[in-house]
């Protein structure tokens, strides 16, 4: 019996020490504005009506078989599209990580 209290006494102040966290506040000043990019599933032509015509276009990556479509790359000034087959997939903006998704379960 006294060696479950001592035990418990020795094990409670250990507990309280390990649920920590620190809480890192942005200054207003480092969040850029949204960039204005094509949105997943838009084609390849939606994509050149809406914003022009890429700086660069990349020859298409792998295609070798249908788990492995072609992915191709658009790079526009200030971002880079990304196809597969002719399809957006994804939009990447250089230098920026994407945007937090279902901030509600950080809290």
């Amino acid at each position: 019996m006294r060696s479950t209290f001592l035990a418990l006494a020795l094990l409670l102040p250990a507990l309280s020490l390990t649920a920590q966290a620190d809480v890192l506040v942005m200054p207003e000043s480092h969040i850029a504005a949204p960039v204005i990019k094509p949105s997943k599933g838009s084609t390849m032509s939606a994509v050149v009506r809406e914003f022009g015509q890429p700086t660069t276009k990349r020859k298409p990556v792998g295609g070798g078989s249908k788990q492995q479509p072609p992915i191709t790359r658009w790079d526009y000034p200030g971002f880079s599209v990304f196809f597969e087959n002719s399809h957006v997939v994804d939009t990447v903006v250089p230098g920026r990580p994407p945007a937090l998704q279902r901030t509600d379960e950080l809290r």
